[in-house]
């Protein structure tokens, strides 16, 4: 920038959720930090609309759905973001919603969606309903323009809808974003990465059965964002392999069902019946655990919010690395979380449900104070005051079900695991359970500190690896990030209609050259063998800046402009696809300059920053909010400073 008079030029790659947010922290901290007779130019580069991006877009199927209930989901700070900057609130999806039904407020700018399914669900919108998507692309892009609308006449936005391909520019000097459909490049001041969920190339494995469908012209499918798949080469009756059983399962299953004409019908008895169109594969699904994520609550706390956190926040993170050694997450860390999570399933246990418990509350939580979560003391602490074994909280048993179980027959473990799906919905819609929600908070809030210990560099290489990036991020997504009641009700329809069928855990895919046939097996039903014409890995496709396919990202990787996160101890070396970022800053590692760059920072996916989602439940002081909020102080102060020493100084975390 040549002068205090010279407009400041920042621009954003992605408009996303992402994007939205930080937007959003620039009009709260502007008054503040933005001098008001200055110009202020942000360009958005998405080829997708701002707000929703890619992941929310409008035009993706009216079947796919949230997992989170409407009064769970909001974009806006509240009491408990604890933000340097200003906290403004604002409306849950749920309370957006109400202002169409004429139950609420009405939330300026006001405009009724175009989409009349979107209007009419929004009409009849209920807190503890789960919203399509579309429903929750029209939240994303008020939220847009709500944060559009109060900015300060002299920030102005714009939108370029293309992609851009790369970045360059000196780290003392104006950077350059080149964009898809233009020859000349946006010129800026700052350059923030706010992609958001990126896809990748397949990987050699999936190449090589990729090349296997080729050769005798059956279906192969890779990691792929649901909505983005194209399904239509299956054919009706087309035995299909699905590895996968989290989310990403139940969207395709809900495309290759109710997407191709079939219904559900709910009978008398209240059971639900799918009638087929005829137009269906035969989806026959397994996985490591071999069971779909555990189910939603759909009820609120009926005792007082848990304090949290208890064991798990600050202070344990602080006394673990003052040991200053190397530190094992499942032996030295998890107990800890684990003893946090329980906490928060006992508190509500205790609370809301005295009468299931033979011990005063006071009495209970002296004595879990003292003790270790894997003692032998614990256990008989639980044992005395949670006489049913329903009301404990047992993570090894949770983490893998089928361990251990063997059936005779394909039909002997499909009733088995319908009864363990029926038995899971039912507990999850009933608030006599209510502290598995306990548990759920305390869970989230676990992820308020594990940014910090991972960023302190103390977690043992093999630690991150296969613990935090490998099991904790599966076991959290198991258990808190499952799919509504509603859809494990209809995979039990589809089940009994022999529409899906269940294959069993640690599920080994197979090729038979002879039969020109894909093949699973599982050790849950020794000796049996499907045979499929058609294979689709039915999860999302994991971070990889070698195989990204984001052109920006590609480019400076190649150039060696940016670095995956790369984590090494004498014992092994992780490699996690990640883009590396300073965990003070944000700001990104550049290798060519020995340190990071100071005009480029990245948010989000796919960064190792490993925040969580960009939207959150209310009240529960989003890491990603406090993010958003350090990284808009930080852009507003550096822009406003005339960049004197070439760099930014001001902390961004």
């Amino acid at each position: 920038m040549s002068g205090s008079s010279a407009p400041a030029v920042l621009a954003v790659v992605g408009a996303g959720p992402r994007a939205t947010g930080l937007l959003e922290r620039i009009a709260a901290n502007a008054p503040e930090l933005w001098d008001g007779k200055r110009e202020l130019r942000i360009h958005l580069v998405d080829p997708h609309p701002p707000g929703p991006g890619r992941v929310w877009r409008h035009e993706q199927s009216g079947l796919l759905r949230m997992n989170s209930m409407a009064e769970d989901v909001t974009m806006f700070t509240d009491e408990s973001s604890t933000i340097e900057g200003p906290v403004r609130p604002g409306p849950s999806l749920a309370e957006w919603a109400a202002q169409f039904s004429g139950t609420g407020p009405r939330h300026a700018p006001y405009a009724e969606p175009a989409d009349p399914e979107v209007l009419a669900e929004l009409r009849s919108l209920a807190g503890s309903d789960f919203a399509t998507r579309r429903t929750q692309s029209a939240y994303l892009d008020w939220v847009f323009r709500r944060a559009l609308a109060e900015l300060a006449p002299t920030v102005t936005v714009e939108w370029h809808r293309t992609t851009a391909t790369a970045v360059t520019g000196p780290p003392d000097g104006p950077q350059h974003v080149h964009l898809a459909d233009r020859a000349t490049p946006l010129t800026a001041d700052l350059v923030v990465l706010a992609q958001g969920h990126i896809g990748s190339t397949p990987a050699t494995t999936h190449r090589d059965h990729a090349a296997f469908a080729r050769r005798h012209g059956r279906f192969h499918l890779p990691p792929e964002f649901s909505a983005d798949a194209d399904l239509s080469a299956l054919r009706p009756g087309e035995h299909v392999l699905l590895r996968g059983f989290g989310l990403a399962f139940i969207d395709l299953m809900s495309l290759l069902t109710e997407g191709r004409g079939g219904a559900f019908r709910t009978e008398p008895d209240g059971t639900l019946t799918y009638l087929p169109s005829g137009r269906e594969p035969v989806l026959h699904v397994g996985s490591r655990r071999g069971v779909p994520y555990h189910s939603k609550t759909r009820y609120q706390l009926r005792g007082p919010r848990p304090p949290l956190p208890r064991y798990f926040g600050p202070g344990a993170v602080e006394a673990l690395l003052a040991e200053e050694r190397p530190l094992d997450l499942r032996r030295e860390v998890w107990p800890l979380m684990a003893k946090e999570i329980g906490f928060g399933h006992y508190h509500e246990l205790f609370h809301a449900h005295p009468e299931r418990t033979a011990l005063p509350w006071p009495d209970f939580v002296a004595q879990y104070d003292r003790l270790d979560w894997y003692g032998d003391e614990m256990t008989a602490l639980v044992a005395t005051a949670v006489p049913d074994p329903a009301d404990r909280l047992d993570f090894e048993a949770l983490d893998r079900p089928l361990d251990g179980l063997a059936f005779p027959t394909p039909d002997a473990f499909q009733d088995h695991l319908r009864d363990h799906i029926d038995r899971d919905v039912t507990r999850r819609e009933d608030p006599e359970f209510s502290a598995d929600l306990g548990a759920f908070l305390a869970l989230l809030s676990l992820y308020g500190q594990l940014p910090r210990l991972v960023a302190a560099g103390r977690l043992t290489a093999r630690s991150v690896a296969e613990q935090l990036d490998g099991w904790w991020q599966g076991f959290f997504s198991f258990l808190a990030s499952g799919p509504p009641g509603f859809r494990l009700r209809q995979l039990l329809a589809l089940s009994r209609a022999g529409i899906v069928r269940f294959l069993g855990a640690d599920i080994r895919i197979g090729t038979d050259e002879g039969t020109g046939t894909f093949t699973a097996t599982s050790p849950t039903v020794p000796g049996h063998t499907v045979h499929a014409t058609a294979l689709i890995e039915a999860y999302l496709p994991g971070p990889s800046l070698d195989r990204t396919e984001d052109p920006l990202l590609r480019d400076l990787h190649r150039a060696g402009a940016l670095t995956e996160e790369i984590i090494s101890d004498p014992t092994h070396t992780h490699r996690s696809g990640l883009l590396a970022v300073s965990p003070t800053d944000g700001h990104v590692v550049d290798p060519s300059l020995d340190g990071t760059h100071p005009r480029r920072i990245a948010l989000g996916a796919p960064t190792n920053s490993r925040a969580v989602a960009a939207f959150a439940r209310p009240r529960t002081n989003a890491p990603a909010f406090r993010q958003n909020d350090a990284v808009a102080r930080a852009l507003l102060s550096a822009l406003s400073s005339q960049f004197s020493k070439g760099e930014i100084v001001a902390s961004i975390m």
